[in-house]
């Protein structure tokens, strides 16, 4: 296993979509470990193959106390949505530091194949729905933030970009 770099925004590979998974073979069993590592190491919930810079439909999520629960979803697709919303607070690996009030379904309902390949359902509320919520946003090319508006949006590119100045 592997620990992998982590995308930071706003660079633009954040913004690619991404393509269904063709197989789940070893390939992508190995890339589920290293995805696991990775979001463990850095203390997150949840990682979508987009912040790896790998732009194909996989996420792996751990909302457990324990961290010790996780759950993988290849080609997921959200196939109900609770009417019900609440906003709560976000933070992203990609986005690190920053936290923000972001509305959301309370309930979905999701389908996507498992580590093996089986088809699974899943039906999830509270943070775990927000979670599988936000990570499938990074499939489709979209980063927290840009639920904020644009002064939000443009403070915080300010923000990273010097922040990752700073670093190098």
């Amino acid at each position: 296993m592997a620990l992998l770099p982590i995308l930071c925004y706003p660079d633009q590979r954040l913004h690619k979509v991404a393509q269904p998974v063709r197989a789940v073979d070893d390939r992508i069993r190995a890339l589920i470990d290293d995805m696991l590592e990775t979001m463990y190491d850095a203390s997150g919930i949840g990682l979508a193959a987009t912040q790896i810079d790998v732009h194909e439909r996989l996420v792996v999520i751990d909302v457990s106390e324990e961290r010790n629960q996780p759950l993988v979803l290849i080609n997921a697709e959200i196939t109900w949505m609770s009417d019900v919303r609440v906003k709560g607070e976000e933070g992203c690996l990609s986005v690190p530091g920053i936290y923000d009030g972001v509305e959301r379904a309370t309930a979905v309902k999701v389908t996507a194949l498992d580590r093996h390949g089986q088809t699974q359902n899943i039906e999830a509320e509270g943070m775990l729905a927000i979670c599988i919520q936000h990570e499938l946003d990074h499939l489709k090319g979209k980063v927290f933030v840009e639920y904020l508006s644009p002064l939000k949006q443009g403070r915080i590119k300010t923000k990273l970009v010097k922040a990752q100045k700073a670093e190098r």
